[in-house]
């Protein structure tokens, strides 16, 4: 019974490693690589898979959530069900007006349509419906029919969260590096121990350079979402006003199938009026431009111009 090891990419730092060390362990006919494309990824990101093909000798499998069939009994319980529950028919319209035209082909975009809202800290949904779910079946779709094993190697480590040393840790020395799912498929996560000095080491020794993103100051390279810090939302802000004004711009369609008519991208504390519009995207950004507190400018921050290289781990020549 063999064993198809898959890694998951995602244009970091951390899965970058990974692919590095099973190409390392495991020969390149015994691999496979996926990207989950939640459709609100930076293109430097995607520019950067396609580095990692060329110079790695490695295809990626991009896969896509596609919502099709949920969306359309979203529309029709909208439709049937919303006027039965009290919500005003204006309401009920003003979705249907979004809801009727279909999907848009953008997933995160798509997911949060049919919620009604953003995903939040407390309802991490995407990162289960946009990643989780279409790189297993993509796994499954690999071993179906067969005796084959799946591994999924997956690039997170200990030291990158509280959260994930509290879940990954375990007890005394040990991590929890290798559990079974059932159904032949099988988690994996060898880096769980590394530093991040170790992450780039690997990135050197192998000749590969790291994602561009990281000399812009960010500390992680994936959408910009309710994670993303201050020092983050400031760079897409300076260099990438335009993806800033897409989510603008799905901030209010979103908004047009929320029963309250207002969908947060960034939400404030509280669940009014005042703190919903605290939660604008555009708020936000100029939130992230002050120091410590939210009050003050940070003027040198705001002298980096958009060339320059700003690496939070010191990756500048």
């Amino acid at each position: 019974m063999s064993i198809i090891h898959v890694v998951s990419m995602s244009g970091g730092k951390d899965s970058t490693a990974t692919a590095i060390l099973a190409l390392e362990q495991h020969n390149r006919d015994a691999c496979r690589f996926v990207f989950a494309d939640t459709g609100n990824e930076h293109e430097m990101t995607y520019d950067y898979l396609r580095y990692l093909e060329s110079n790695l000798g490695i295809h990626i499998e991009f896969v896509r959530r596609n919502f099709s069939d949920v969306w359309w009994p979203r529309r029709d319980y909208v439709r049937d069900a919303w006027p039965s529950k009290g919500v005003p028919m204006d309401v009920v319209q003003r979705a249907l007006s979004v809801l009727e035209r279909g999907p848009t082909g953008i997933p995160f975009l798509d997911l949060c349509i049919i919620k009604g809202r953003f995903p939040s800290r407390m309802a991490q949904f995407c990162t289960h419906e946009l990643k989780v779910v279409p790189i297993t079946e993509y796994q499954l779709s690999l071993i179906a029919g067969t005796e084959h094993l799946a591994w999924s190697w997956q690039g997170v480590r200990i030291e990158e969260s509280k959260a994930r040393r509290s879940k990954l840790q375990g007890t005394g020395a040990c991590v929890i590096s290798f559990h079974e799912l059932g159904g032949g498929l099988f988690n994996y996560r060898p880096i769980l121990r590394w530093k991040w000095q170790d992450v780039f080491e690997a990135h050197s020794l192998y000749g590969i350079k790291p994602n561009p993103l990281y000399l812009q100051g960010r500390e992680r390279v994936g959408c910009l979402c309710i994670n993303s810090g201050k020092q983050e939302i400031n760079a897409w802000a300076k260099r990438d006003k335009d993806h800033i004004e897409r989510i603008a711009e799905w901030k209010d369609i979103v908004s047009q199938v929320s029963k309250r008519a207002n969908a947060t991208f960034f939400p404030a504390p509280g669940d009014n009026d005042t703190a919903r519009e605290r939660g604008g995207i555009w708020q936000r950004v100029e939130w992230a431009k002050t120091t410590r507190g939210g009050r003050q400018y940070n003027l040198l921050d705001q002298l980096d111009g958009p060339t320059a290289c700003s690496s939070s781990y010191g990756l500048c020549e």
